[in-house]
């Protein structure tokens, strides 16, 4: 019998690389004999170890290849699930660093405010992503307003910054949303998508980087750019980590990369009880060719008044203008129309109505079954103002249409404010034939003095760029208070929804 190696299989093997064996693919193409499939022959070129029989060589073993995983994801296949569609879109880089740490935290650790503020961004979502994906942008930037507003569409800061979108009046301006008597388009949310969504690409472009597109987003594009130059003359690096910002641009990047990585996270969602949002369309819009109460529109779509307001949240009146859109759930859409070409009631209950005398708030009141407090409202005004003649207001009525026309024609009405009558007396007369006399008079001097008085009072207790001042804050009890932008507003409530912003958009 011929002797063979008392070397072991794996020494053999390992006998044979250190002898620097070669494995190399030959023509020959042997068979599998179980499902006839063929595979290239694998031959040896030195496997021998020296002092090794040949037949001590490493046998031959046919190695079939592991399946081949897809390398990319197929857009194509439609998801029901729009956070999967979501992170299919993620397209901007990855920040990691403490703050990102430590608002995921503390976002983690308040899962009730986190699930209501993903429920109020139900009606909303699937909108922007749509609008993101036509424009190629990534789709992390529809989670901004969940740092920007809390997805609360009513929101509103010190800084005068209103809707989803956090858009200040100048820039609302700017990106011509409309804000007049009538409605206020930074509300708007098709609108304030649009001018978003412009804003973010342009200042993109700008810099060429998406976390300093965020950052002018919040701070100002001219104001990133002068730390940019700053850092460029000190050969300093020019990326968001490297730059000088206040604290609150400094912490919104890393709020965004934290929800980021909490709703890509399938797991996550899970573990949080996060709600599924479908990818489908929530609303769709629509023209009337009459003007239209908020109350009717709400009513012909078979919605409460509350839930036609959350998606048409840019209305400052109860009436709407004729050939506005109007946003209603898409699944309302054709009993919305049914209804409306099948009633017979007028769509509006209101009218204006012109003084002709000046009168106070609470007397036109009366004169049309309601009170001073829901004129007020209606109007815009103070409960306790006075009207001067030629002054007009949106008061109930039959829906007068003529005089209603012509108020919805102009971008707001004339009201005219007169001030309080005062009582004046004198002596008339010396001694005992003196006469007291009074008469009735107009402060408006009176009221002049007072506004400028207070006007200095503000001017005294305020900085140069509005900043309370020292004894201000003293006085207040908040010179000891820290930045709100040190923690994320809580979801959920109106108060963390009025986020204090610096000098932007």
């Amino acid at each position: 019998m011929q002797h063979r190696s008392a070397l072991s299989p794996v020494r053999r093997i390992l006998a044979a690389i250190s002898g620097a064996a070669l494995l190399t693919l030959s023509a020959p193409i042997l068979a599998n004999p179980q499902d006839g499939t063929n595979f290239p022959s694998l031959t040896m070129s030195s496997l021998a170890e020296p002092g090794l029989a040949v037949d001590d060589a490493l046998t031959v073993q046919e190695i079939r290849l592991g399946p081949q995983l897809p390398g990319t994801i197929d857009l194509t296949v439609h998801s029901t699930n729009l956070w999967e569609r979501i992170r299919n879109g993620f397209a901007m880089a990855d920040l990691n660093d403490d703050l990102v740490l430590y608002y995921q935290q503390w976002y983690q650790n308040r899962p009730d405010a986190l699930r209501r503020m993903v429920e109020r961004s139900r009606p909303y979502l699937h909108y922007i992503v749509d609008e993101l994906e036509a424009r190629g942008m990534p789709t992390e930037l529809a989670l901004l307003p969940m740092v920007e507003s809390s997805f609360n569409p009513n929101a509103y800061s010190p800084a005068h910054a209103a809707g989803l979108w956090q858009f200040i009046p100048s820039t609302g301006k700017r990106f011509n949303l409309e804000q007049n008597w009538w409605h206020d388009e930074r509300r708007d949310i098709v609108s304030s998508t649009g001018a978003a969504l412009d804003y973010l690409q342009a200042i993109y472009e700008m810099h060429g980087d998406w976390h300093l597109a965020l950052a002018s987003y919040n701070w100002g594009e001219g104001a990133v750019k002068r730390a940019i130059d700053k850092n460029e003359s000190r050969g300093l690096p020019t990326d968001y980590p490297n730059l000088t910002m206040p604290n609150e641009t400094r912490h919104y990047v890393p709020k965004l990369q934290a929800l980021k990585n909490i709703l890509g996270n399938p797991a996550l969602i899970a573990r949080l009880g996060l709600p599924m949002i479908p990818n489908e369309p929530y609303f769709a819009t629509l023209e009337t060719r009459r003007p239209m109460d908020v109350k009717t529109a709400a009513r012909l779509a078979n919605i409460t008044e509350e839930e036609f307001q959350r998606l048409n949240p840019s209305h400052n009146r109860p009436v709407i203008k004729a050939t506005t859109p109007i946003v209603i759930p898409a699944d309302k859409l054709d009993a919305f129309r049914n209804n409306l070409q099948n009633t017979q009631a007028p769509l509006t209950q209101w009218q204006a109505y012109t003084l002709t005398a000046p009168e106070r708030l609470d007397r036109i009141a009366a004169n049309f079954d309601t009170t001073a407090g829901e004129l007020a409202r209606v109007n815009g005004l103070s409960e306790r103002v006075r009207l001067g003649a030629g002054s007009t207001l949106l008061v109930p009525g039959s829906g007068s249409t003529a005089s209603l026309n012509n108020l919805l024609n102009t971008s707001a009405p004339q009201q005219i404010i007169e001030p309080e009558p005062s009582t004046r007396c004198s002596k008339v007369g010396k001694g005992k034939h003196a006469v007291k006399k009074c008469s009735k008079s107009e402060s408006r001097l009176a009221g002049r003095k007072s506004n400028k008085a207070s006007e200095k009072t503000s001017a005294k207790d305020s900085g140069a760029h509005g900043k309370p001042s020292k004894s201000a804050a003293r006085a207040s009890g908040n010179s000891k208070s820290k930045t709100s932008a040190a923690k994320p507003a809580k979801g959920g409530s109106t108060k963390a929804a009025k986020s204090s912003h610096s000098k932007r958009r």
